[in-house]
């Protein structure tokens, strides 16, 4: 399992958590199936539904299927592991300042990664950008088998960073997941990268503003 183990790291208790959506938040586009994933196989297979998509995605990111079978499924057999990684690299952007910020905020706190994914695609993805170093825990939908806004996913992490609610600050893109955690007693701070409305927490539009944010969902 690529979850982090708190076992295996020194944490102080009653230390702060930052927690990181990665869809969205890390990488820019937060709907990778419908604003990425579908249109990248349909360019090579037109007769692919957008549901049919939908559907093999939602079952790799809960852990049902593998990556592997997820291109099966779709009948791209012959072409992985060519086409998986032509489309996690093409096509998934980073956030350009995530990095530098991060480094900055991991000299106070902790950081925590909460993300719904296939567990292969987030992997690579960690690799590449070399994410693991900045994280301490590392929780995938695709290992535990649940989703956000699942409560959960929720209960897990706080299960394994062993820290009240109430020490964490969650960031995500979507309200439904940022509730969820609302009503955990997690502070939330919402990315806007999109147009909509959030009646809790607090909101940035860059990760600039992130470690001012940060010291004020403490006080």
């Amino acid at each position: 399992m690529c979850i982090k183990d708190i076992a295996t790291v020194a944490v102080k208790r009653n230390s702060k958590w930052i927690i990181f959506d990665v869809m969205g938040v890390i990488f820019e586009v937060g709907d990778i199936t419908n604003d990425l994933l579908v249109p990248f196989i349909q360019k090579r297979n037109d007769t692919i539904s957008a549901e049919k998509i939908n559907e093999m995605y939602l079952r790799a990111s809960l852990g049902e299927i593998s990556s592997f079978d997820f291109w099966k499924e779709l009948g791209f057999r012959s072409e992985y592991p060519e086409i998986e990684r032509e489309y996690l690299d093409a096509y998934l952007t980073i956030d350009p300042d995530f990095i530098e910020t991060a480094r900055t905020l991991v000299k106070n706190y902790y950081l925590a990664m909460l993300s719904n994914d296939v567990k292969e695609w987030s992997a690579y993805l960690r690799a590449k950008f070399d994410l693991n170093s900045l994280f301490k825990i590392i929780i995938i939908s695709g290992e535990v088998g649940y989703r956000k806004p699942d409560k959960r996913i929720y209960n897990i992490l706080l299960e394994r960073i062993q820290s009240s609610p109430s020490n964490c600050v969650f960031i995500d893109d979507r309200a439904k997941n940022l509730l969820a955690a609302s009503e955990m007693g997690i502070k939330t701070i919402r990315f806007i990268r999109e147009d909509g409305y959030f009646p809790a927490g607090f909101e940035i539009s860059s990760f600039a503003e992130l470690p001012r944010v940060i010291e004020r969902a403490f006080e």
